[in-house]
């Protein structure tokens, strides 16, 4: 075997980056060579992603890639992970009939209950094992103009659009394509009655592709524009980026829990299986595709969204918020203040979140919080308050025993988030790799072109004598 150079396009609802990877038996290196802001756009038609911007940024961060190469080395392989459910319409030129809706777009609106007059809710679940989401790919096409809906020839979801541009090639990559509510959780294959259902074109999406299958190389115009070799192709990962994060979760055994932390907090275990039972569709619960034909048993938590946007809220309105010293002050916060449900679908949109959690906890009859600091403790205790409660739910649905918690992604970094969780869960937490989804986005990669060999867990066994990790005791109770 021979050490893999990769690059890794991560996306989040709230940045983006590339990273240049080695992998190989004894080796995992991943340094970020491009990081940018990924900033929606509102129009007079409503919510979008600027999509263009984004891929010109993918195409400045392989380019930046190309250029850290050193001593003859050449980067062979560009994988793209982003958000789930978002999607891009091409009419039957190829072309972008506009920029992406965004999932916070206000337009699904009474989209779930036209769908649910056709398809009923049960009978969906039954065949998705999808977690209800307002936003999820089925209703936001049902809240399509018609005569948008009708000039498109094909739906990429945001990952496969991208490699659309870089590849010239169609293609959806199966673990997002389980997040649409038109993937049979049982076959893993595209629900064609469903399509039928809605009135909605059996091809509408393209053909489903794994990760590790190589999709081609990159276009003259991609190549000519990042300097990459020839040779370079794009390889399909777990597109939606849970499913590489769940992928760069250092574990030892199945006995665990993970919480991939940002803006959104995945909540759940790794099963082989699906869960789909009433108790599993009352509790909300999901069953999303993971990487080697896995099951990701979980629940969205809405995440550090709260956190971010009442910054935003704070810096439009006052002085600038200073998140560290926020957050040491939050930490000598007294236990004991107030919680609210961080999954109110009032905390949905972007907005004044410091003024909707005020309002919550009073509607509550609890105490609202007199300084940031308080309410910066009040979003952390009712985090992990929810981050707890769905741990023990997906244990006790699933019937997977849970012995410690890992949390990845950003919010590994946040020591107190990290500590009460511990004590909320009575489990440890093991905090790290902040940089999960990337990992498990080059590990696929490399196992795909021969750099390291074995199934996940020998793929985390790589993650565990590479990368850091902290461990959180839950305190004495």
């Amino acid at each position: 075997m021979t050490t893999l150079t990769a690059a890794a396009v991560d996306l989040g609802a709230s940045s983006g980056r590339v990273m240049l990877a080695r992998v190989g038996p004894q080796r995992l290196d991943l340094t970020e060579v491009h990081r940018f802001p990924n900033v929606p756009v509102r129009l007079p038609g409503g919510l979008h992603w600027d999509v263009l911007r984004l891929y010109g940024d993918v195409l400045a961060g392989l380019g930046h890639a190309a250029r850290s190469c050193v001593g003859g080395e050449v980067l062979s392989s560009v994988g793209i992970d982003s958000w789930a459910v978002d999607y891009g319409l091409l009419d039957g030129s190829g072309a972008l009939l506009g920029n992406p809706y965004h999932y916070r777009d206000g337009r699904t609106a009474g989209a779930a209950a036209s769908v649910h007059a056709k398809v009923g809710e049960r009978e969906l679940y039954d065949v998705t094992g999808l977690q209800f989401l307002p936003f999820n790919t089925i209703y936001q096409l049902a809240a399509e103009p018609a005569d948008r809906l009708g000039r498109a020839t094909h739906a990429l979801l945001v990952p496969d659009l991208l490699t659309y541009w870089l590849t010239g090639t169609l293609g959806t990559e199966v673990t997002n394509a389980s997040t649409t509510g038109l993937l049979d959780v049982r076959s893993g294959d595209w629900a064609k009655a469903l399509f039928d259902a809605l009135g909605l074109p059996r091809d509408l999406f393209p053909a489903l592709r794994r990760p590790g299958d190589v999709v081609g190389p990159l276009l003259p115009a991609v190549l000519e524009e990042t300097g990459l070799a020839p040779s370079a192709v794009v390889t399909a990962v777990g597109s939606h980026d849970t499913a590489s994060a769940v992928v760069g979760v250092p574990a030892a055994d199945e006995r665990f829990a993970y919480i991939s932390c940002g803006t959104w907090s995945l909540v759940g275990v790794e099963l082989d299986a699906p869960v789909l039972t009433p108790a599993g569709r009352a509790a909300n619960f999901t069953n999303e595709g993971g990487v080697d034909g896995t099951v990701r048993y979980l629940r969205n938590v809405m995440g550090l969204w709260l956190l971010s946007e009442s910054i935003a809220t704070w810096e439009r309105t006052g002085p600038p918020a200073d998140l560290p010293a926020l957050l040491a002050a939050a930490a000598d916060v007294p236990a004991g203040g107030p919680v609210f449900d961080p999954d109110d679908p009032v905390f949905l949109p972007p907005g004044d979140m410091p003024a909707r959690i005020a309002g919550v906890l009073r509607a509550d009859g609890a105490r609202v919080p007199g300084t940031r600091a308080e309410l910066v403790r009040c979003i952390l205790d009712s985090l992990a308050a929810a981050y707890a409660r769905t741990v023990r739910a997906a244990s006790e649905l699933s019937g997977r025993p849970v012995d410690v918690v890992h949390l990845v992604g950003g919010g590994a970094r946040n020591e107190l988030l990290c500590r009460l969780t511990a004590d909320a869960c009575g489990l440890p937490v093991l905090a790290g790799p902040v940089e999960a989804t990337a990992l498990g986005n080059v590990l696929v990669q490399a196992r795909a072109h021969g750099a390291v060999d074995g199934d996940r867990w020998a793929l985390r066994e790589l993650l565990r004598s590479t990368q850091a990790v902290k461990r959180y005791e839950p305190a004495s109770l």
